[in-house]
């Protein structure tokens, strides 16, 4: 049982990084957009959304660093406690999951949002 789980948590974070390394690729390319429209448009309004939009972009990116850093550790840990006792990992692994859980969660849904936002603003000024 807690090989299965163990092994289950592990496709989990595999999932997790990949889909964080979707979304820094989909920041690179919300970047290029919000370029585009920085090099058409100089009027203050738009100039003030542009900065906005870069700097939700920048701290978008180093919640992506951050979280793809706490589930890299939280592997390591896990490879570490199933080498020492198989019997303690559950009570390690499971506290740690559920805040990566939501954290991903919560990071998503604020991302989803943003470039919900994001597409407001280019669809109105491309």
């Amino acid at each position: 049982m807690k090989t299965t789980e163990t092994f289950q948590i592990h496709e989990e974070h595999k999932e997790w990084l990949n889909n964080l390394f979707f979304y820094k690729d989909e920041l690179s390319i919300m970047q290029r957009r919000i370029a585009e429209i920085a090099k058409k448009y100089s009027t203050k309004d738009v100039l003030a959304n542009v900065e906005h939009f870069q700097n939700q972009l920048k701290i978008q990116k180093e919640q992506i660093d951050i979280l793809s850093h706490e589930i890299k550790i939280h592997e390591e840990s896990l490879e570490k406690e199933i080498n020492k006792d198989e019997t303690k990992v559950e009570s390690v692994k499971c506290l740690s999951h559920t805040d990566e859980t939501e954290q991903l969660h919560t990071f998503e849904k604020i991302f989803k949002e943003l470039r919900k936002e994001l597409n407001l603003f280019l669809a109105k000024w491309m």
